[in-house]
C-alpha cells in the first residue's frame, strides 16, 4: 500500500509540474498577443499623427503663400 501511495504522489507531481508549464505558457503567449496588439495600435496612432502633421504643414503653407501673393 505504501508503495502504491508512493507511485501515485509522483505521478500527481509530474503531472501537476505539467499543467503548471502549460498555465504559465498560456498565460505568456497571451501577454505576447496583448503586447503585440498594443505595438500595432501605437505603430497606427503614430501614423496617422504624421499624416495630420503633413496635411496641416500643407494647409499653413498654402495659406503663407495666398498672404504672399495678397501682400504684392
Amino acid at each position: 500500500m505504501s508503495g502504491l501511495v508512493k507511485v501515485f504522489g509522483g505521478l500527481g507531481g509530474i503531472v501537476a509540474l505539467i499543467l503548471l508549464v502549460v498555465t504559465l505558457l498560456k498565460q505568456l503567449i497571451g501577454l505576447v498577443v496583448f503586447l503585440l496588439a498594443l505595438l500595432k495600435i501605437a505603430i497606427v496612432v503614430i501614423f496617422v499623427a504624421v499624416m495630420v502633421m503633413i496635411v496641416l504643414a500643407i494647409f499653413r503653407d498654402r495659406a503663407q503663400r495666398r498672404r504672399d501673393v495678397d501682400e504684392l
